[in-house]
């Protein structure tokens, strides 16, 4: 198991933002991996994530078990297997470095798109539900399935398809956890392929798993009754400064 203080110091608050994430606050989980990549390698924090959300998916799914939409399951997760398998094949061939840089990139690129965003949401308010297209369907999927399995982080394409669907608030958040659950078990395969579920980790997940579970569930009550504007606008910030950070040292990592 881990020891070091300093992973702590951010793993506790990644978990408590991985919670929230599956709780219902859709997005800020991103920033967990990031977070816990200043402490250890984007890898070794990717591992110790996945088992941790694969227990917060069976409380999020229970929660939102009876909203979901059926139509964007069977369109996106197909695409999202073969996304998983290119993500894989991302952390098997390539340096560590590229990982972290690809890893802050999304974080950072997530993030300022996200804060834009904000700006736009009392006037995408009035819009009316966009039509859906099968192939940008798919294309969200594949890319979800990439950026979740390298870091955690399929949020953004994924909600790039159906946030414009205009789904009611709890079908849209019974579809992203049940996506992502069935996603996070597709990656599991290829975690095991790539020898990342060693003793350590697991036991570092051991260790976060009862914080795991009651801020996911603390997620669930909060997002039925507090608006959450500022707190992602926190969030995001946070979110560009560290992804930054990463972008900086696997930049470094390439070059030297």
């Amino acid at each position: 198991m881990l020891t070091d203080p300093l992973f702590y110091a951010v793993a506790i608050p990644a978990v408590i933002l991985l919670g929230m994430a599956k709780g219902g606050f859709a997005g800020i989980g991103v920033v967990a991996v990031p977070l816990m990549a200043l402490a250890v390698s984007p890898v070794m924090a990717a591992s110790i994530t996945l088992p941790i959300l694969l227990v917060q998916d069976v409380v999020s799914v229970w929660a939102f078990r009876k909203s979901w939409d059926k139509g964007l399951l069977l369109l996106m997760l197909p695409a999202a297997a073969v996304g998983v398998f290119l993500g894989w094949a991302l952390a098997a061939f390539v340096k560590e470095a590229a990982v972290e840089l690809a890893v802050g990139a999304i974080s950072v690129v997530f993030a300022l798109q996200r804060l834009w965003a904000e700006r736009a949401v009392s006037a995408a308010e009035q819009v009316a539900a966009a039509p859906g297209r099968p192939w940008l369907g798919a294309l969200c999927g594949a890319a979800a399935g990439f950026t979740s399995q390298i870091a955690h982080a399929g949020g953004p394409p994924f909600q790039i398809y159906v946030l414009p669907r205009r789904l009611p608030r709890d079908a849209f958040i019974g579809t992203s956890a049940i996506f992502f659950a069935t996603v996070n078990w597709m990656k599991v395969p290829a975690y095991v392929a790539l020898g990342a579920f060693t003793p350590k980790v697991l036991a570092t997940a051991g260790v976060l798993l009862p914080l795991a579970i009651a801020s996911t569930w603390a997620g669930v009550w909060v997002v039925r009754r507090v608006p959450a504007e500022g707190f992602y606008r926190v969030i995001y910030v946070l979110l560009v400064l560290v992804g930054g950070k990463l972008v900086l040292d696997g930049a470094r990592g390439l070059i030297a």
